[in-house]
Order: C-alpha cells, then sequence, then structure tokens
C-alpha cells in the first residue's frame, strides 16, 4: 500500500532530526567540559598529595562524584528515573568516564534516530521502526556492557599476581595496608586503580573491612569476594594471612585455567551458534543482491514484514538458547 509521505510528516521528522542533532553536540559539549573538570581535580590533587594519586583516570571517590554530576536541569530529572545508582554503578564498574545523564540521552537519542530512519526508509507500518528503535536502545547498554566485562577479565587475569605480590610483601614485613600499596604501585590496570582506592580509603579513616567490601561490591567476581572473605575472616580470628593468601592464589590460577580448558572444548558449540544465527541474515542478503523483487515482497506485505520480525526473534532466542547450554558458570 502506497500511502506517499506528506509535508507536515516531512517537516516533522525534519525537526525531530535537526533536535537530535542538537542533542549528539550538547553531549559531545558535556564530555569535553567534564573531561576538563576532571583534569582541574586530578591537578589539584596532584598538588597537594605530591605522590601519583591523580593518576588513577577517575578512580578516586571525588573523581567518581564528578562523573555523576552534570547540569542541574539534567540531574533533577535523573532524579525520577528508578534505580538511578544501579546505573551510575554499572558505567563506573565499565570506567567508561560517563555520567549517567550522558549514557540517558545517548540511548534516547540513538534509539530516536535509528527508530526515524527506519520509518523513512520502510515508508509503512511500524514494526521496523520498533524494532530498530529497540535495537538503538541497546546498543549503548551492550557497548558498556562489554567494556565491563573487558575489565572484569583483565583483573581476574591479574588478581592472583596481586595476591602473590601482596602475600610476599606481608612476609616481608609489611603491614597489610603497606602490602595494598605496593600492589597498587607495582601492578597493571585496573589492579592498581582498585587496590589504590582501597588503600586511600582505609588510610583517610574508612574502616578496612567496609573499604574491601567496597571493592566486592565495585568488581564483582567470585575470587574477589573469595578473597575479601579470607581476609575478614584472618582479621576477626587471626592466623598466618600470608599463607592463606598463597592458597588462595592457587585455587584462583587452578580455577582460572580450568576455565580456559572448558572454553577451548565448549568452542565448537559456541561457534555454531554463531553460524546457525547468521546464515539467515546471509543468504537472505544473497537473495536480496540476486533477485531484489523477489525479496521485496517480504518488505511490502504486512504479512511477509511479520514473518520478518517473527523470524528475527526466533533467531535471538535460539541464538540466546544455545549460549546459555554453552555457558557453564563457575
Amino acid at each position: 500500500m502506497n500511502t506517499g509521505t506528506s509535508p507536515i510528516v516531512v517537516g516533522l521528522i525534519a525537526f525531530v532530526a535537526v533536535v537530535l542533532a542538537i542533542v549528539s553536540v550538547y553531549l559531545v559539549y558535556e564530555a569535553i567540559r567534564q573531561w576538563g573538570g576532571q583534569r582541574d581535580v586530578q591537578s589539584e590533587l596532584k598538588k597537594l598529595s605530591g605522590d601519583n594519586v591523580a593518576q588513577q583516570r577517575g578512580g578516586s571517590p571525588l573523581l567518581r562524584e564528578l562523573r555523576q554530576s552534570g547540569p542541574d536541569w539534567i540531574e533533577h530529572a535523573m532524579l525520577k528515573i528508578p534505580h538511578r545508582h544501579d546505573m551510575a554503578h554499572f558505567l563506573a564498574q565499565a570506567d567508561m568516564g560517563m555520567t549517567v545523564s550522558a549514557f540517558t540521552m545517548l540511548t534516547i537519542g540513538l534509539s530516536a534516530a535509528l527508530g526515524l530512519g527506519a520509518l523513512i526508509v520502510v515508508r509503512g507500518g511500524w514494526i521496523a521502526p520498533m524494532m530498530a528503535a529497540m535495537l538503538g536502545a541497546l546498543v549503548p547498554y551492550a557497548y558498556v556492557s562489554r567494556k565491563r566485562q573487558e575489565r572484569f577479565d583483565k583483573f581476574e587475569e591479574h588478581f592472583p599476581e596481586a595476591i602473590d605480590l601482596l602475600g610476599r610483601a606481608i612476609r616481608a614485613g609489611h603491614a597489610f595496608s603497606t602490602g595494598l600499596s605496593v600492589v597498587a604501585d607495582e601492578s597493571p590496570e585496573p589492579i592498581s586503580e582498585e587496590f589504590r582506592q582501597v588503600y586511600e580509603e582505609q588510610k583517610f579513616g574508612l574502616p578496612l573491612s567496609e573499604s574491601l567490601l567496597s571493592l566486592a561490591d565495585r568488581m564483582d567476581l567470585l575470587d574477589v569476594r573469595i578473597f575479601v572473605t579470607a581476609v575478614l575472616i584472618q582479621i576477626e580470628s587471626g592466623g598466618n594471612l600470608a599463607e592463606i593468601l598463597d592458597n588462595l592464589s592457587h585455587i584462583i590460577r587452578d580455577r582460572f585455567r580450568f576455565r580456559r580448558q572448558l572454553r577451548v572444548h565448549t568452542a565448537h558449540g559456541r561457534m555454531t551458534g554463531w553460524v546457525l544465527a547468521s546464515a539467515p541474515f546471509v543468504a537472505g542478503g544473497g537473495m536480496f543482491v540476486l533477485n531484489p523483487d523477489y525479496m521485496n515482497t517480504l518488505f511490502i506485505e504486512p504479512l511477509g514484514r511479520l514473518m520478518l520480525a517473527s523470524a528475527v526473534g526466533l533467531q535471538l532466542v535460539g541464538f540466546v538458547a544455545i549460549r546459555r547450554v554453552m555457558d557453564v558458570d563457575l
């Protein structure tokens, strides 16, 4: 059915596109402004402390609080969003340097842009624009989630070496807090950033137990929770902490080795999931290139669009099911 496009609809779409362009420019301006503010705070911290505290890339509580601030009118609007603190915690775990307001505006803007783009291209029906808008809303979250997982993986990879370094510092006669400083100075990121924050928090008066629990909250990993639990039990009951850390490092290395072996054994199943998920799209794209008129029926007819939407949904369900079968939680 060819309904055409009225001048009013075209003008409305152009107006919304201009608004989205203004929002994008504003987001760039906010990122530059906040980056400049972080540099000013880092410079002041460097002058006051005289050490490398300012090199944490925003790891200190002061800089994290700076990342959560924005213009007043946006912050008042963000206060009405449920689970705002969970979103801020999620962004901090990914170390994105992005405010909740910027992330929300980016999600809304990208969703609206893709939805309007699909509406202009398809010219009829709401299934494709709605799916495009949903895809636009999921892209920022998927990207942040990916960065968060990469940071967790990097932390987990170097965590046994950090525990060994902490145990050697304790054997050399240093206090546990001094050992945290040694780990922060000698370990790569993100180990250095997280352990430095624990060291600074307890140095400025926060109880060690709360600092360690904050570490377990920021790095939501089983190995970190085991480490924090072992240290807290040792603080309460006493014992040889260096020996406990050595045993814990050995266990974490064994788990890490077993996980890699498991990924090797499940590689075939994961590859099968990717092939099965991508094969229909590759085949459909090839048929569209070879015979566009044959494939246009799926995009023009309402029944065809419904079949496409159902096929994409079922493909996603099957892909998620295969991933869940291959994902063994250790």
